[in-house]
Formats: C-alpha cells, structure tokens, sequence
C-alpha cells in the first residue's frame, strides 16, 4: 500500500490488517506516536490523515491507501509545537505528541476564522476533550495553545524553561517503547485467572518458557505473574502464550474486605515465611512492627498519649457532645496508570546485562538487578532517559524488569517486555482504599483537646498502609491515638502513589477539622491558624483568607449552587545524602552527570540550572545528562527527594571544578576552551545538621530532613443539585517549601498535583468483581482520568521562606501539592450544599442521595 507520511512517499505492507498506529511506529519507525489506551480514549496515538485528526489505534492501516498522513515528526517547528515547549505544556512529554497534532489541526481551523485571537478555557478543552494527560500539565496547555493562535511563536522565542521540551514535542524523545534493536524478541506476561491457586505445573513443549512464580508456588490474585515467553513480534509471542498450560489447584480465596477485617475467611498468607512476601503498598511497607490476626496485620502506632486522648474523647461525648466530630470517612483505590506503561528492554553482552527500563530509580534498578540475578554491579547497566510517568509505581525490580531479563538470558537475545493497558490497571499499583474512623475533640476554649483516629488499609496483598501514622504532625501536640491496619486479600497490590497515605489522611482529617469549625461558629481558615503553629503555613493562611473567592457569594438555593473549601497538610522533608554530581568539560562544555532519571518532574533541567548558577557561566554552556546507573549515584524519584539531593550536589561539584580550573570568583566560561578532560565529582553536605537521624541510619538511601514542607489550598466548586455534578472551578494551592529552583516546572508540578487531586476525589474509582476478584476497571473508558475540560483555573502560590538550614534553600513539593486538594474540594461542596461528603470519589449518586436525605 503506497501513502505519503510527512510529505514524504511510502510503501508498507499491510497483511493481516493492522492498525495504523502499529505501521507509523513499527514499519517506518516514527515513534512520536504513542500507543497508550488501544481504545480511542486517550488520543496520544493522534495523527492527521488529509489534514484531520485520527486515533491511529482505532484507524486501520488500510484506510491511509492513497492518503495524506502528517505525524508529530512531520510538524518540527510548528508554532503549536514551539509554543508547548516555551509555555511548558508538557511534563513527562508521553501524551505531548499526540496533543501536538490535535492542537495544530485546531490551530489551523482557529487562525481560519478567528485570526490572530486568543481562543478561551472553553474553545480549547473542546477541542482537546479526546486527549489525557496523566501528569496534568493542562495549564500549560491551555497557555499554549492561546499563545500560539494568538501569534506569539511565529518569530524568535526564548529557550524554553524545561531542556529536554524540543525533543518531546517534536517526537524525536525515544522512551524504553522506543526502543527497537536489532533481534529484538517481544516477551508477554502468563498472568494467573484465579485469585488463590497452586500450580502444580507449566507445560509448554519445545517452547523456552521463564517461570515467574513466588518460591511456594502460589498465586494470590487474579493476573499475578505465572510465566512468560518470547517471540519475534508481539502477536506470535501472544499465540506462544495461549499454548502454554498451566495446572492450577484453584484454592478458596478472600476477597470479602469486612469479612477478612473480621478475621473469617481463606488466609491470605497462612506463616511468617509467606508474610514475608508481601509487597508493599507503602514507601516503608513493614517498618514499623505489628501483629498478625488472620487477614489482618496491625496495629502499627504513632501515637501521642493515646489513653489520654481515649480519655478525653469519652468525657467530651458525655459532657460536651457539640464540640465533638466522628466520623466514618472513605476513599476507593486510585490506580497510578502512567501513560507510559511498565517496560523494560534488556539485553546480556558478553556476561554485562544492559537494560532500558521505564523506571523511577535506574540506580536502584541496577544495585537489585544485581543482586537478583548474580552479576557484579559493574556488570549492569540500566538506562531511563526518558520515563513516561511513574507516580510512585516504577520503582524497583517489577515484573516486567524480571521477566525481560530472564527471557533475555534464555534467548540470547534482547527482549522487550511492555504492559498492555490492561495489565498496567490490572497490575501496576494503586494508591489503597481505605476506611477511616475518626474522632476529635475540642476544649472549652476551642483548643484541639484530643484526636483518634484508625485507618484500615485495604491494598489487596499488600501491606504497609500509613494513614492514621500522618495525623501526628499536624494540629500542634494534643494527645491523640493513631492507629493503622492493613486488612489483606486475595486482589492485586497497591504501591506507592505520590504521598503515600497522604491525601488519604487529609480527606478525613481536614474535612473534621472544617467540621469542627462549623461546631465552634469559626472561620475554617481562622481555626487552622489558630490550631497549627507552623510559621509558613501561618503565611499561607493569611494569603488564603484574603482571597476574593473566601469572602465572596456562596451557597444559594437554585439547581446550581458555589461553595468554597480550604484545607491544609505538611510532609517530611526527604532526601538522599549520598547524592553526586560528576562534571567533566568536553569541547568547552561542562556535562553533568548524574543517575538521577527524569519522569517529568524537571531533574535534568534543575541539575543544568544548579551547575550553570554555580558556575556563573550561560546555561547553554552546560549539558545535563541523567538516566545512566553507571553515572555518579543519584536519587529515586521518589519522596520529593530529588532536587533537594542534587542541587547541592550540583553547587559542590561546580565550586570543585572552579578550583580545579583555577578560577575562584573569576570567568570560568573562559578557562573551558583549554580545560578537555577535567574531572571533579560534588557530593551533597555530609555533615549531620538540619537531619532527624544521623546519616548512618538512612533506609535505602533516604533520610528525614529537619522541617516540614506546607501547603493550603482553597477550592471554588460549582455543584449541579439536579444532576449530581460537581464542576472545580478554580483552585488556590499555596506552597512552603523553601527556595524554588525552576519555578515554571514546579508551578507545573503543583498544577498537576491539583489535577489528579480532582481526579481522585471526583472520578477515580477502581473496581474488582466480588466473586472473582477480576480487575473490572482494566481500560481508560472505565477508569476515569481527568481530562483538559475537568481542569479547574489553578493558582499556584510559592512562600519560599523558612528553610534557610537546608543545603539550597529548597526541599521537595511533588507531594505535597496534592495532600489537600480532595479535602478542599469535600468542604467546598459542604459549603455549597449543607451536605458533607464521607465516601470518596464524590459520585453524582452518592451526592444526589446525600442531598435527599
């Protein structure tokens, strides 16, 4: 079949009628259209046949016969391109291509007839509505796609604020999906169909077959790796798949959260060896010692004088029952979902294993490979230059690593193991669903007397759940009983997902406290302010209070009605000490290398900025390399520790390399030309001040830094009382975390952060089958994410006060940015109905019922 593709003729062939996403990127190689949902519902696959966008998953490669078909490849140097990378509308740049495209084909449509006008919030989500973006970077979207029709990126533009952004929006960013070497195998996953089962045997023939069971052969949830195989594309490797037979003694199984809370039930794991294997939901999944009751492990406390707490509680109940708030609070799991899925490519080279791996942490990625499959750690080699989104799920050796691996090994040749969409909202983590019992308790002065709080952790197999443990930083030092409990079942694991416990924790404790404002005849803001005694978030509270949305019209008694909610959070101060940075100038630049990995967040961009600022030299006078475990040690992504690890990793290594180059204060910019070769490597401080534990006690290369980060965000909500809808209008997220290094990527960081806050306190729901334990939400048309049109008008305020102890300034805010905004969102709509929601995500249903009630 003969078509033409970025002006250019081409042949293809196209037996067994494939879909044109799997021709663009398969047969003539133009990777910048992703395949991310297979279903039409994420648009990232989008191309233009004859000048019109088309979802290439859905378009059969037949269908292009004859045509004109532009990719994002084709569009280098579009003003739509050009505009993303200056606006930053962009953050791990998976979905950016596929925006691109759409938004060139509406830029086009825009200038026909509208000129050179800016087009509105409104005209631009119409357009996008078929695209998702799971980092939520849709302000700067919205921001690029009006500059561009309004002309701004026709003539000479700035550099644009993220470095790696040109590659991204013009297709030319090659992620592990990317990737395609000579020989490659494509391996798939045998994944188990029943919840509890022994197998009792694998049999595939002649066929080379990787097992991947856990060491007492058991499976514990539906799609729990069994097995995998290779092949030389994925659709022989699939039929490879269905001739393996796998025996299973199908068990009974615990998929009844209420009966396996109350101990009844199969056991999930039946001894101490099998709890062992138990991943965890948690950034520190077995930290803290608890017992065992059947299917339920915990407590685990971090409690503050919890009999006085009990007590005073019981007291005010008698005495004063007003200035008492109870409450059942619930959340439902929210899966991570990045749009770039679980992947990884591997390679063995005369006995050195190379991976490509869309990872969190290359470096740890690299020491665990090590160690699991019995090879010198100079002997491995893991890349992730580009990483399509993690969350907080890509971290470790995950089954796609092992298995990739593995077949790697058995055939002597690369293999390529990627997650089909339904295997990533199957098996590649969720933040755990969790039921909370809360009670509090204010004094005759309207002092916070006392707190409790249980939260039971529902995170299938996993276990590690931190929710009620996060209460104790908040609301100065009353006495307060913290307890948390992990209730295990026969369904897939949770994982970490971007504060772990965090949000979760605020949606019950915030939406008391407002509670408690309510009972007290106080402000919400004004009794935060009074309860919290953290100086930086004193200063956001009085920004908040005086925004125009607090003090303006709420409420109403027609079909539509305006509330406005606040809630507040603070975080740990993490980081990892043992950060480097190596510097070496070639050809009168200073590269910078460090194996840190960059999903998005900025890591590359802040490690050039903190070099050049060092240095005092123009930033294209440095280049930035990240990705690479065999370049100087460099964090996870992961605990918002990143940039507070490496930028004065970075300040070091630049104050080394002026002394080594002899500059002291003067011009190191021309001292580069006659210094090839010079080599200096900059650690981050190792002394022990501004650290809550020594640097000897640091757990998997994180430790707590002194001080906590805060955040205060304020929600506007338009509620529909006839429909149940509830529509974010704007958000106020104010930020204390210290000195901002790049804060048009941070500001990106927290809008995004907003973003999935709506999505899991409106949307996001995942759902398994009560009999089976299957996954039923295993596609993005069932598992909502919030689109460009969800996205309310976010304002991000930065107080850069109060860690001037800190090596740089800064701490992390990845996190942070998104603990309040479910709770703010929950006491907006109180505010505008009268009803308060307990049961997260806010259905229409369940606040047409709340309403009716």
């Amino acid at each position: 079949m003969e078509f033409e593709v970025n002006g250019v003729p081409c042949a293809v062939d196209v037996d067994g009628d494939p879909a044109a996403v799997e021709v663009v990127r398969e047969q003539l190689g133009l990777t910048g259209t992703k395949l991310v949902c297979a279903g039409g519902v994420c648009g990232a696959c989008t191309i233009q046949v004859d000048g019109e966008p088309r979802v290439a998953c859905l378009t059969p490669a037949a269908r292009l016969g004859g045509r004109r078909v532009t990719t994002v490849e084709g569009l280098a140097g579009h003003p739509v391109g050009r505009a993303f990378a200056g606006e930053d509308g962009l953050q791990c740049g998976y979905c950016t291509p596929g925006f691109v495209v759409e938004a060139a084909a509406f830029f086009e449509r825009w200038r026909a007839a509208h000129g050179r006008s800016r087009p509105g919030r409104e005209e631009i989500a119409e357009a996008l509505a078929g695209h998702l973006c799971r980092c939520g970077a849709y302000e700067g979207i919205f921001s690029a796609v009006a500059a561009a029709c309004a002309g701004a990126y026709e003539g000479e533009a700035a550099a644009p604020p993220r470095a790696e952004a040109p590659e991204k929006v013009d297709g030319s960013a090659r992620y592990t999906t990317d990737q395609r070497p000579e020989g490659l195998l494509e391996g798939v996953i045998i994944r188990s169909p029943h919840a509890h089962a022994y197998v009792r045997s694998l049999e595939a023939g002649d066929l080379p077959l990787v097992p991947l069971l856990p060491p007492d052969g058991v499976v514990r949830y539906v799609g729990q790796p069994v097995a995998a195989v290779a092949a030389g594309d994925r659709a022989s490797a699939r039929a490879a798949a269905e001739r393996v037979t796998v025996e299973y003694e199908v068990l009974p199984a615990a998929l009844d959260v209420s009966r396996a809370r109350a101990g009844e039930g199969p056991l999930v794991y039946e001894d101490k060896a099998s709890r062992k294997l138990a991943p965890g939901s948690g950034e520190a999944p077995q930290l803290t010692p608890a017992r065992w009751r059947g299917n339920r492990r915990g407590p685990s406390a971090m409690s503050k004088r919890p009999a006085t707490a009990v007590r005073r509680i019981t007291e005010a109940r008698r005495n004063s029952p007003e200035r008492v708030v109870e409450g059942l609070f619930t959340t439902a799991a929210q899966t991570h979902t990045p749009l770039e899925p679980h992947a990884c490519l591997a390679e063995w080279v005369d006995g050195a294993l190379h991976l490509e791996v869309s990872t969190q942490s290359v470096k740890q990625v690299a020491v665990l490979a090590a160690e699991r499959f019995g090879v010198p750690l100079d002997r491995v080699v893991a890349r992730a230059v580009h990483v399509g989104g993690g969350f907080g799920c890509k971290m470790g050796l995950t089954s796609d690593v092992v298995a990739a691996v593995e077949l790697a090994r058995l055939h002597g040749a690369p293999v390529r193991v990627v997650l089909d969409r339904d295997e990533e909202l199957i098996d590649g983590g969720y933040r755990p669903g969790t039921r909370i019992r809360l009670a509090m308790a204010a004094d005759a002065s309207g002092e916070l007397s006392a707190l409790a709080m249980d939260a039971d952790t529902d995170g299938g197999v996993s276990v590690g759940g931190t929710v009620a443990a996060l209460a104790r930083f908040m609301y100065g030092k009353a006495p307060r009983r913290l307890r948390d409990f992990d209730t295990v079942t026969h369904r897939p694991p949770g994982a970490p997902f971007r504060g772990p416990g965090g949000p979760t924790m605020c949606w019950a404790l915030e939406q008391a406290v407002d509670e408690m404002a309510h009972r007290l005849g106080e402000d919400p803001i004004a009794l935060r302010r009074r309860w919290d005694g953290n100086p930086k978030r004193h200063a956001l509270y009085d920004l908040a209070a005086a925004l125009p949305a607090w003090s303006g019209t709420r409420g109403g008694t027609g079909r539509f009605r305006r509330g406005v909610g606040v809630a507040a959070a603070n975080w740990l101060y993490f980081l990892d000490p043992a950060t480097e940075v190596e510097l070496t100038v070639e050809d009168g630049i200073v590269v910078a290398r460090c194996a840190v990995q960059d999903m998005g967040t900025g890591s590359r961009t802040v490690l050039r900025r903190a070099v050049a600022e060092g240095l005092g030299v123009p930033e294209d006078r440095v280049r930035a390399e990240v990705g690479h475990s065999d370049a100087a040690h460099g964090p996870t992504s992961g605990g918002s520790r990143t940039t507070p690890s490496i930028v004065p990793a970075a300040a070091d290594a630049a104050e080394r390399l002026r002394d080594a180059l002899g500059a002291g204060d003067g011009d190191v910019a021309s001292r580069l030309g006659l210094a090839q070769g010079v080599r200096v490597t900059g650690r981050r401080t190792r002394d022990h001040r501004g650290f809550v534990t020594p640097l000897n006690l640091t757990m998997g290369g994180v430790a707590i830094g002194r001080g906590f980060t805060g955040s205060v965000q304020v929600a506007e909500v338009e509620v529909d009382t006839r429909l149940g809808r509830i529509r974010p209008l704007r958000v106020w997220s104010g930020i204390a975390a210290g000195r901002i290094h790049e804060e048009r990527l941070a500001r990106s960081q927290c809008e995004g952060a907003v973003v999935q806050g709506v999505g899991y306190a409106l949307f996001e729901e995942r759902r398994t089958d009560p009999a089976t334990g299957r996954v039923l939400t295993d596609n993005l048309e069932d598992y909502r994410i919030p689109g460009i049109g969800d996205t309310p008008e976010i304002t991000v305020h930065f107080h850069q006060e109060g860690f001037a102890h800190v090596p740089g300034g800064g701490v992390g805010l990845g996190e942070i940015s998104t603990l309040p905004t479910a709770a703010a969102l929950a006491n907006a709509v109180r505010d505008a109905t009268g009803w308060r929601p307990y049961d997260m995500p806010i259905r229409p249903d369940r606040l047409l019922e709340g309403l009716a009630t």
